[in-house]
């Protein structure tokens, strides 16, 4: 009896942290699928490390004011705008947020993560590294939007 509620355990808790990390397909197997910049916009990419700590909370990421995503641990996704000044958002129980001018051909890298609240969790917009920031969405799953093709 020990044992098998022992296993239930570690079933539930499995299933548990797998409900909250993204799903999607692989970096690898959409990058051939990511368009070409247009030269008159630049991209942004969104994306969160995947770690267990917080991962039920996946609050929405807005673009001046504009929800663009979610910040899904495991996941990524970008979106290319025209060139101007930019404000992210991310809200749990405070709001959190990064401006930026985005130029034309510009690629910009905003990282989500996550740190203590005092009821939830909070999402952090920072500007990340674009010299590291490509091999760690390497590492991730596409959790934008689902097309034949993965243009926004």
């Amino acid at each position: 009896m020990k044992n098998l509620c022992r296993t239930l355990l570690l079933s539930a808790s499995a299933a548990f942290i797998a409900a909250g990390c993204a799903s999607g397909p692989q970096y690898k197997d959409v990058a051939s699928s990511i368009p070409t910049l247009a030269p008159d916009h630049g991209r942004i990419y969104f994306f969160r490390e995947n770690s267990m700590g917080g991962a039920l909370i996946q609050p929405e990421i807005r673009l001046n004011e504009q929800v663009v995503g979610r910040s899904v641990p495991g996941g990524f996704f970008y979106v290319d705008e025209t060139p101007g000044d930019y404000t992210v958002a991310t809200t749990t129980e405070t709001k959190k947020t990064i401006t930026f001018a985005l130029r034309a051909g510009d690629t910009k890298y905003v990282r989500t993560s996550i740190s203590m609240g005092i009821l939830v969790g909070h999402i952090t917009p920072t500007l990340d590294d674009p010299d590291t920031a490509p091999q760690e969405i390497e590492q991730l799953k596409y959790t934008g939007v689902k097309t034949n093709t993965v243009t926004q």
